[in-house]
């Protein structure tokens, strides 16, 4: 098993547990408690710091709870953390827009992590036809 050096910046938040056969993904929670009003937006700490192996990088969304609780999304989507980011200051945060009022609290799970191996160098072969079945549409529901 990896192990992977952590900083805490807040002894009121519950440490990281790997929750086994459950999920491979790893709740975050708020280190502070954040007012927010209808469309303000907040960086909330997560009251963490990691340094991530070299060749790893970690992936940040909402839980998929996040929004029904709390009336936020995440601005960015996805945040992605690369091993770069590992100095001792360097907390990880929660980019969240509010959609309504709310209140997150200290120790509220807003947010999940994994750890990802980096994407091989890949290269691109330019074609004039890829030769598969045409889905004719867009996305996976092939409507137009």
């Amino acid at each position: 098993m990896p192990k992977i050096k952590i900083k805490y910046f807040s002894d009121e938040i519950e440490k990281l547990t790997y929750i086994e056969n459950k999920s491979d993904w790893i709740d975050l929670r708020a280190a502070q408690e954040v007012t927010l009003k209808a469309g303000e937006f907040k960086l909330i700490p997560l009251g963490i710091a990691l340094e991530l192996p070299q060749g790893y990088e970690a992936h940040v969304v909402p839980r998929s709870s996040t929004y029904k609780n709390f009336g936020i999304i995440q601005t960015n989507s996805m945040g992605v953390i690369d091993e770069s980011y590992c100095g001792d200051n360097d907390q990880w945060f929660f980019p969240a827009l509010a959609m309504r009022d709310t209140v997150i609290h200290v120790n509220d799970r807003i947010c999940q992590f994994r750890i990802m191996e980096h994407q091989p160098r890949i290269e691109f072969d330019e074609v004039q036809e890829l030769r598969n079945a045409d889905r004719g549409g867009h996305g996976s529901t092939g409507v137009q």
